[in-house]
């Protein structure tokens, strides 16, 4: 059996029990001490924290998201570091108002269906063991089976369906989950082990400001959770979606988008963008020209983004320049695991490959 240390959070002064393998993110979370965190995989730094005393292995933190001096300084990434001793933390411990978390647990889901629904993008829906609480937008850690790596996928099911999770998986080219597993042998009625809720990007309900949600490829994942969890509450928000793809067959879930908006004018609207082609069904252009073009100011909206890096970075400062603060955009960047050896983080990456 792993020998346990215990675990201080300052300034809040929780302690918990972390095994010698677990990393200290993972102990902490499942003991419902909430601490920012995105990626779980070494790579945003979103969960650097200061080692105040006791000593840790840094594990598999990347050298660009904890760099050498750092480590020396005593800074470590809680969702790599292990404990070698008894330690003491000094956690960025948020508190936000109207926001409640949930511890992660375990759950091991059942595929109930495996669809394509546009190129190298798969659809997963799974049954769960048991009920799973969480913010719509957060996302799964899912076991590979047989080499113990894990991948996140964010969640596509509003928090309504407890027992039942969508997944949107966009194959990568030799990756180790995608063309290894989930476009070669998994098959419906296997079972996956998975663990959650994870992420910090995830819908603020005390906010009721208007929401401009911009989605790149399977960034969509996120927003048709946050857009399920509005529209069949009571909630009265306004949601506006842009969806973005280079051509028609990337494109999926206009129909269930177009569903929406025409069943709730007054709190949806929607628009899907293409870029590389001119389509009848769709705006023409990426999602920041049409976005551009539709509003000449966004003060007095909130923003979400979710895809690919390059756009997310780049909806960052469209959205600043139409007059949003830093403070009211959420962001959520997917990369793969090449990203982490490349060191092209940025804020919160999630890995897909």
């Amino acid at each position: 059996m792993a020998t346990s240390y215990r675990v201080t959070v300052e300034p809040v002064g929780k302690e918990v029990l972390c095994r010698e393998d677990q990393p200290i993110l993972d102990a902490c979370l499942r003991a419902g001490i909430w601490l920012p965190h995105s990626c779980t995989h070494g790579t945003c730094g979103t969960c650097k924290a200061e080692v105040l005393d006791g000593e840790v292995d840094h594990g598999g933190s990347s050298s660009f998201a904890l760099m050498d001096f750092e480590r020396d300084e005593g800074r470590t990434l809680l969702c790599c570091a292990t404990p070698r001793s008894d330690v003491t933390i000094e956690g960025d411990v948020e508190e936000e108002e109207g926001v409640e978390h949930f511890p992660v647990r375990d759950f091991t889901a059942t595929v109930v269906s495996l669809d394509d629904v546009a190129t190298d993008t798969r659809r997963i829906v799974l049954d769960l063991d048991s009920d799973l609480e969480f913010n719509p937008g957060q996302y799964l850690q899912v076991s590979v089976p047989g080499n113990g790596v894990t991948r996140t996928y964010s969640m596509a099911n509003s928090p309504s369906e407890p027992r039942r999770v969508e997944l949107h998986v966009r194959r990568t080219p030799g990756g180790v989950a995608t063309d290894g597993w989930i476009f070669a042998t998994l098959q419906i009625g296997d079972e996956i082990a998975l663990a959650g809720p994870y992420g910090k990007f995830f819908y603020r309900e005390a906010r009721d400001e208007p929401a401009v949600l911009i989605a790149g490829g399977t960034g969509l994942a996120p927003m048709k959770s946050i857009i399920r969890r509005v529209l069949e509450s009571d909630l009265r928000r306004t949601l506006v979606l842009y969806q973005g793809a280079r051509t028609a067959d990337q494109f999926y879930d206009r129909d269930f988008f177009a569903a929406l908006a025409k069943d709730h004018p007054d709190r949806f609207e929607y628009r899907p963008c293409l870029s590389d082609e001119e389509h009848p069904d769709f705006a023409h252009g990426t999602v920041l020209d049409v976005l551009d073009a539709d509003r000449p100011t966004l003060s007095g909206h909130v923003g979400y983004l979710c895809g690919p890096p390059p756009m997310v970075e780049a909806a960052m400062k469209l959205l600043m320049r139409k007059r949003l603060f830093p403070r009211d955009i959420y962001r959520e960047d997917f990369l793969d695991e090449r990203d982490k050896a490349q060191g092209s983080g940025v804020r919160s990456p999630l890995l897909k490959r």
